[in-house]
């Protein structure tokens, strides 16, 4: 089998599910469709172009990325600093949104929302490619241009599941303008990749933004989650995984008559999902930060700061543009904002942070013995050591119970003896 097909990514277990490749297929060949929870490209062989067009495996991330040359492009000419995890940046900071709706109802602090509402009033941009709930199901995620603060709103806290970027590129290209696309490090490495090759996406793009990833989660994790807590999708009339401060609750609210609230605190839910619905591919990921972003935002896991429970953000400024614009937000009252030193920064990720390029070298190495191409990476990965291969061992094994329905009665029970 070729390796430059989306049938030999798929096979080998490189697929991030992002369906960029969707969007640049010129002869309507791809499908995304959902396949254990997550999403995955169809291919019609009677449509595909075959190696005469080979656009979508120019934009596809999930065979491994150049972080060089992209992150020249980012900061080139400029007096920035390195750091092993965080990569190059001009600036770190934590704040929090200065509009208190905003900061008690985001996932930590309110600062994507508060900021991307500050790019619009001023006029610098003319939209943001966010993601929010449907509004059809209330469960999935879907992406669209947000234009004004009740778009931005809609958008706010976490989406613990997979979301498809297949619309991305028709919705900007389709309307006039300037805008930021905002997405997991994954969908920012795809969105880098199509820049490469469609110039008029490139042109349309102001910024790209990024979250904090440790690993995204699949779509069983929502439905295991409802499952356990006895709720069925069809009654929801809204849903968030993060919710009322920091770190919050997810809550649901039913369609019923009176509305059925449900709150599970974040950090009795979280554990349970953690390993157990991770996607292979994320396993081999080392962008924990969204290097090639232009500003990378999320969570700051440390004391002082995590005493605050209404919500406090970290984020990155990865180039003067972005930091002097942030600093502008600050004076002009929708935002406050405080250095951060890196030590501080990666001290909060923890266990998300440190190990991440150490197992991600493991699981490629046990791939390997297992027959798989993995990933490739344009830079020097951590030497696991034996503990590294025993936690993803263990990953494996909880991920075997996470992809089968049937298995689900054990999580609780092997949760509690975590």
């Amino acid at each position: 089998m070729s390796d430059s097909t989306v049938r030999f990514v798929v096979s080998n277990k490189l697929c991030l599910g992002c369906g960029v490749c969707k969007s640049v297929c010129p002869a309507d060949a791809i499908d995304i469709v959902i396949v254990h929870g997550e999403y995955r490209p169809r291919v019609d062989r009677s449509k595909c172009l075959g190696s005469k067009c080979g656009k979508c495996m120019k934009t596809c991330p999930g065979k491994g990325v150049d972080f060089i040359p992209f992150v020249k492009g980012i900061s080139e000419g400029e007096n920035l600093k390195d750091d092993h995890y965080i990569g190059r940046y001009k600036s770190l900071y934590t704040g929090y949104s200065c509009d208190d709706e905003i900061r008690y109802h985001s996932a930590s602090g309110g600062m994507v929302t508060a900021f991307l509402l500050y790019l619009l009033d001023k006029h610098i941009i003319d939209g943001a490619i966010v993601t929010r709930f449907s509004e059809i199901d209330h469960i999935t995620p879907e992406p669209f241009i947000a234009r004004n603060r009740e778009d931005l709103i809609s958008a706010r806290s976490s989406r613990y599941c997979p979301v498809s970027m297949e619309q991305v590129r028709s919705m900007v290209l389709g309307a006039q303008g300037k805008y930021v696309l905002v997405g997991l490090p994954c969908h920012i490495q795809a969105f880098r990749k199509l820049s490469e090759v469609d110039q008029k996406f490139k042109n349309r793009v102001a910024g790209y933004f990024s979250i904090y990833c440790s690993s995204n989660r699949s779509f069983y994790a929502r439905d295991y989650l409802m499952k356990s807590n006895h709720i069925q999708k069809d009654d929801i009339a809204y849903f968030a995984f993060r919710d009322e401060g920091c770190l919050g609750s997810m809550r649901i609210l039913t369609k019923q008559d009176p509305v059925k609230v449900t709150r599970i605190p974040f950090i009795r839910y979280y554990g349970q999902i953690r390993s157990f619905f991770k996607p292979h591919r994320c396993l081999t990921c080392i962008d924990h930060y969204g290097e090639l972003a232009d500003v990378c935002f999320g969570d700051i896991h440390i004391k002082p700061y995590s005493d605050d429970k209404i919500g406090i953000s970290s984020w990155i400024a990865r180039s003067e543009y972005w930091d002097n614009l942030f600093c502008q937000a600050a004076k002009d009252g929708y935002i406050k904002m405080n250095q951060l030193e890196p030590e501080v920064l990666n001290r909060s990720q923890g266990d998300m942070l440190f190990p991440k390029k150490r197992r991600a070298k493991a699981v490629m190495n046990m791939d390997r013995l297992l027959g798989r191409v993995t990933a490739r990476y344009d830079r020097n990965l951590d030497k696991p050591g034996m503990m590294d291969y025993i936690k993803e061992l263990s990953c494996h094994m909880q991920r075997f119970i996470g992809r089968r329905p049937y298995l689900w009665f054990l999580i609780n029970l092997l949760s509690k003896n975590d």
